[in-house]
């Protein structure tokens, strides 16, 4: 049973909500893996298509003697809404219950189970063909003799006829069978993907069409535009269902090409969480390139956040609610999703702010997809937006999950100030602002003004505390994004000693005040990051006072 103030019938949301998984393992969970993929695949298009919306199996396994499985859909979801959100959940196979003897995945759309037993009832065999009518002679004076020649002769004959129809009938079902497992083979080929890089069907699903984009917007009409970034122009436009979309039209001389289009479809496709922006779908007609968005009626963080009237109603508490919120999305990425992806262009630009002013990261063209074990890539193409770049992503190359850590302090800090990163010039830039506050025991003065000093003391110096540890220099001695929603969320979690933020730039006054000092802490600054690590203390310990 589901009830709800919205309508959601007909609508898909494979969002798991429940895994359930037996305690057990197999004994050889490489092969038991693939065989239920391959069983998995079998019954994708079966499931779909079937007017029950649902497909049970099971195929022979080496250590068992079967393994079972079935697919299901709310009966509401049409064949490809249906298909989209099993593929979805069979990817979360390899996260929850891999090598496991049994395990379910549960969604509000959808649900898969699978076992080792037989847990549902399979269809009944069909009944045996009718017996060949028997051939009664009609001769009188036949001997019982020649009754009994004319039966036998009659059987052979039936034996004969029926051996060439059974044996056709198996060919064309075997025929028929193999047809639909490759086509479902070929349309699911990579929903065990450890990357998702490439899922053809999940890409096909996606399409949208120019003539339906070109109406939603009015041709493009300028109007219609919310704004326009380096890629190029945003336009709203409504959808004949009524559905409000934003459509993100790609300049011919953008540097996002097809392929940073194609990242961003099937990331954000597989990516579903309240602070992470909805794709609904993309098009490449005619030369545009395209990707279509859910609408957010607030637009983009910057656009409230460094407008001097609008910032006026922008108070503590929707900012505070909005670095959690850009926390949480953070920490699903690196952390909690079936991909680890690194965004490597955050900023306040890239989040958007729902009716609510809930707010979710857009933009993942430039993000990159670590496998495995993988926690540090590097590349010759430098691309995002300086001042927001880790120093280590911009002087070398060598991006993680830490330098998106740098990034959420540089933007956490612009949350509390009011002041964008990009307006100090050559005296300082915004860590250096805020850290000479902050050695001073001065950090409250760095709060934005028009709050009117309207916000608790404790939370404000929080994020400021945090953000600086975010900004420094060595990224070991940066905290990971599950620490900082702990931090975030606690009154007594533990945090360490910031220590000189990278890019520091001193100002006059600053040495000024420091005086004789300012040659001994400018040495300390520069010493190894681990030497913070030893004392790890609260944070109302660390509040400068």
């Amino acid at each position: 049973m589901e009830y709800s103030e919205r309508n959601f019938y007909s609508v898909m949301n494979s969002a798991p909500i429940m895994y359930l998984y037996n305690l057990e393992n197999v004994t050889n969970p490489t092969v038991f893996n693939s065989e239920l993929g391959n069983l998995m695949r079998s019954l994708l298009a079966s499931a779909a298509s079937s007017p029950s919306r649902s497909a049970v199996g099971s195929t022979n396994f080496t250590d068992f003697s079967n393994i079972y499985a079935m697919l299901q859909c709310t009966r509401d979801l049409g064949p490809n809404s249906c298909l989209r959100c099993l593929q979805d959940i069979v990817t979360v196979i390899p996260d929850c219950c891999a090598g496991k003897q049994g395990g379910q995945v549960i969604s509000w759309s959808c649900r898969l189970r699978f076992e080792i037993y037989s847990f549902f009832e399979l269809p009944s065999p069909p009944p045996p063909p009718p017996p060949p009518p028997q051939i009664n002679s009609t001769i009188s004076g036949t001997t019982n003799s020649t009754s009994h020649a004319g039966k036998k002769s009659a059987s052979r004959i039936a034996f004969v006829a029926v051996i060439p129809l059974a044996c056709a009938l198996i060919l064309i079902s075997t025929i028929c069978i193999c047809l639909l497992w490759r086509k479902a083979k070929r349309r699911n080929t990579d929903v065990f993907c450890e990357d998702g890089s490439s899922s053809n069907s999940s890409m096909e699903s996606l399409q949208m069409d120019l003539g339906t984009l070109k109406v939603a917007t009015s041709n493009f009409l300028d109007a219609n535009k919310l704004g326009e970034g380096g890629f190029g122009p945003v336009y709203k436009g409504i959808l004949s269902d009524g559905r409000e979309i934003a459509v993100k039209r790609l300049a011919s001389n953008s540097v996002q090409g097809v392929g940073e289009l194609r990242t961003e479809v099937v990331l954000v496709a597989k990516l579903l969480h309240r602070n992470l922006v909805k794709l609904l779908g993309f098009c490449l007609e005619e030369e545009e390139k395209l990707l279509v968005y859910e609408y957010l009626p607030n637009g983009s963080l910057d656009k409230i956040l460094f407008d001097e009237r609008r910032r006026q109603c922008f108070g503590w508490e929707q900012r505070y609610k909005i670095i959690i919120g850009i926390a949480r999305g953070l920490l699903y990425l690196h952390e909690d999703s079936q991909l680890r992806v690194i965004h490597r262009d955050l900023k306040a630009s890239n989040v958007l702010l729902d009716e609510h002013m809930n707010p979710k990261i857009s933009d993942f063209g430039l993000a990159k997809l670590f496998r495995g074990s993988q926690t540090q890539g590097n590349t010759n193409h430098i691309a995002g937006t300086y001042g927001y770049m880790a120093p280590e992503y911009a002087k070398n190359g060598l991006f993680s999950a830490k330098s998106d850590v740098y990034s959420f302090g540089i933007l956490a800090l612009e949350i509390v100030t009011g002041r964008k990163n990009s307006r100090f010039r050559d005296s300082a830039n915004l860590q250096s602002h805020t850290w000479q506050h902050w050695s001073r025991g001065t950090g409250l003065e760095v709060v934005d003004p028009s709050l009117g000093g309207q916000w608790p003391r404790y939370e404000v110096l929080k994020c400021i505390h945090i953000a600086l540890l975010c900004v420094q220099e060595a990224a070991g001695g940066r905290p990971t994004m599950s620490e900082i929603v702990l931090m975030l969320n606690s009154y007594t979690a533990t945090s360490l000693v910031p220590s000189r933020p990278a890019f520091f730039v001193p100002t006059p006054s600053f040495r000024l005040a420091l005086g004789s000092e300012s040659l001994q802490f400018e040495q300390d600054s520069k010493s190894d990051s681990s030497r913070q690590t030893v004392n790890q203390v609260t944070i109302s310990e660390l509040i400068p006072r």
